[in-house]
């Protein structure tokens, strides 16, 4: 059933299209994930069509009612206590609610609706890993269309079964996952490459076999020397017949040329490998180590006997809910706590939000290189790496986005003689492509990282150990983070002795079937899918550990 229908939509800031689209419909059961550049367009498409903004050109229309959960903005009142306990913010004072429970908030209240449509633009912002499972789970189980802005991939990846992409103001819809449109942009971008090189080589055949007729006219023109008057007007006729064929030879491959499809080159990506310049590293195997921790805030603990270890080489994210003391314990390190040790040659290059070292009145490539332990090339190399091209680099940084701040603030400690380098939600502003291109950096340096975020894929891809905080203290585990939600997850499903549950059989069948995966494992069948059995089997490690506590 068609929901809403959108067409020759057009909106102008001054003189710049923002948004020029022909067509678009939402029909029951679309769950569309929304993509692009910051300052696409995106938000405003949502607010066009949720009738918040008006188009200069074309019309809306909308067959059901909606709920939309604001990026920015108030939350409604009308929300039943039911939401409220599933949100886990049931009786607080909205006066005193953080960000994260300022979006579960917001979000609440649109759920409360039983809507048609579901508009969300950044609904996980500002939330912890607990809060954007909450989310997640909740937007699973409505059962409208839903339209998802958002810059977690994960959560696309999970929801929606076609993405949105607004490029140069225009729309263009890729079914599927959000994986899936992945897959569907490289095999695009390989498609014009062929064409494109196919056109280039084309046009070169064309236009050398242009320059040789052209060349051959010029010389049928010259008679011959010593030729007598006669020969001279046989050479003429001769001639003029030649260059008759010549004539419509030419014509006739200057009209391929002209009828020839231009292609455009398609957008570089930019794969050069990063060079660094050797930055002296640490000697210790153990370059920061906190022992013994304690902190509290009047009646309330945040650490209690807290103990962690950076190890030199690794590439740690510091995880737990909102509140437990991530940021905290980093302002520690970097304040110089006495129960925190920085071992001797450490240098630290440390993001924060307030995004203060830069130089507003100079241009990114002068801010970085100010200070920069590595020569100009690598330093433009690691900018457009960052999607920073060509002229970009002599932006004043007074006029960048928070998004284009973020990634030149990073740019900076990547180039710097710092060895290990210690990012607080360096996420945050970012588009889904800059995420993308800050994550394929960060898998490729060789230093030491500590890092906080709350995107759950960018951990996943550049943390090879985690230090979860919970309950006062630190665990350090060395997993990935998808392996430690699994876990935790199945960890809960593990049933407990007042379930009324024999534990004894429940573990015999367990580890009966334990048996049987490793037997399948160190010698799998044509139709054994390893990975499969590899999940199952740490599932089933983690669900025997929790039966025998």
């Amino acid at each position: 059933m068609l929901l809403l229908y959108a067409q020759n939509i057009k909106k102008y800031y001054g003189d710049r299209l923002i948004l020029n689209i022909d067509d678009l419909k939402i029909y029951s059961g679309d769950r569309i994930g929304v993509v692009g550049l910051n300052g696409a367009g995106k938000t405003t498409l949502m607010e066009i069509l949720t009738g918040n903004i008006v188009p200069d050109e074309g019309i809306v229309r909308l067959f059901t009612d909606f709920s939309y959960i604001k990026q920015f903005g108030t939350e409604d009142d009308s929300i039943d206590n039911r939401t409220t306990k599933e949100f886990e913010i049931s009786g607080r004072d909205v006066r005193c609610l953080s960000g994260g429970e300022q979006t579960k908030l917001r979000v609440a209240s649109q759920f409360s609706k039983g809507s048609g449509i579901m508009f969300a633009d950044e609904p996980t912002c500002n939330m912890d890993m607990e809060g954007i499972k909450l989310i997640e789970r909740k937007l699973m189980e409505y059962q409208g269309a839903l339209l998802l802005i958002s810059h977690d991939r994960e959560l696309l990846d999970k929801l929606c079964n076609s993405i949105l992409e607004i490029e140069d103001g225009r729309v263009k819809c890729y079914p599927g996952s959000y994986f899936d449109y992945i897959r569907q942009k490289e095999a695009e971008k390989r498609r014009q490459e062929l064409e494109y090189n196919q056109y280039i080589a084309e046009k070169r055949k064309l236009e050398a076999a242009l320059s040789n007729l052209k060349g051959k006219a010029q010389r049928v023109r010259k008679a011959p020397k010593r030729m007598g008057n006669s020969e001279v007007r046989l050479h003429r006729r001769s001639a003029t017949e030649a260059q008759e064929k010549l004539n419509k030879s030419v014509k006739a491959i200057q009209s391929r040329l002209e009828r020839l499809e231009v292609k455009e080159k398609p957008r570089e990506l930019d794969d050069i490998k990063m060079e660094f310049q050797p930055v002296k590293a640490p000697v210790s195997r153990i370059l920061i180590k906190g022992e013994n921790i304690s902190l509290r805030f009047g009646k309330r603990v945040l650490f209690k006997d807290l103990n962690f270890e950076i190890i030199k080489g690794s590439k740690t994210a510091l995880v737990g809910k909102n509140g437990v003391g991530k940021t905290t314990l980093i302002r520690m390190i970097m304040s110089g706590h006495p129960k925190i040790k920085v071992a001797n040659g450490v240098r630290i290059g440390y993001f924060s939000q307030n995004l203060d070292t830069l130089t507003p009145e100079d241009s990114i490539l002068d801010n970085i290189m100010r200070d920069s332990y590595q020569p100009e090339w690598v330093v433009r190399t690691i900018l457009a790496r960052l999607l920073f091209k060509r002229d970009d680099v002599h932006k004043k940084v007074g006029v960048l986005s928070g998004g284009e701040r973020v990634k030149a603030s990073i740019a900076k400690l990547l180039v710097s003689e710092a060895n290990l380098l210690i990012l607080d939600e360096p996420t945050n502003y970012l588009d889904i492509f800059s995420m993308e291109a800050l994550q394929s950096v960060l898998m490729e340096y060789e230093g030491t990282i500590l890092l906080v975020s709350h995107d759950r894929w960018l951990v996943d891809k550049i943390a090879d150990r985690i230090i979860v905080i919970e309950n006062c203290r630190a665990r350090t585990l060395q997993e990935s983070y998808t392996q430690y939600l699994r876990r935790k997850d199945d960890s809960k499903s593990v049933p407990h002795q007042n379930d009324g549950v024999n534990l004894k059989e429940q573990e015999t069948i367990l580890r009966m079937r334990l048996a049987e995966i490793t037997g399948k494992l160190s010698m799998p069948g044509k139709n054994d899918n390893v990975e499969e059995l590899e999940r199952e089997l740490n599932k089933i490690v983690a669900q025997l550990k929790e039966l025998q506590r």
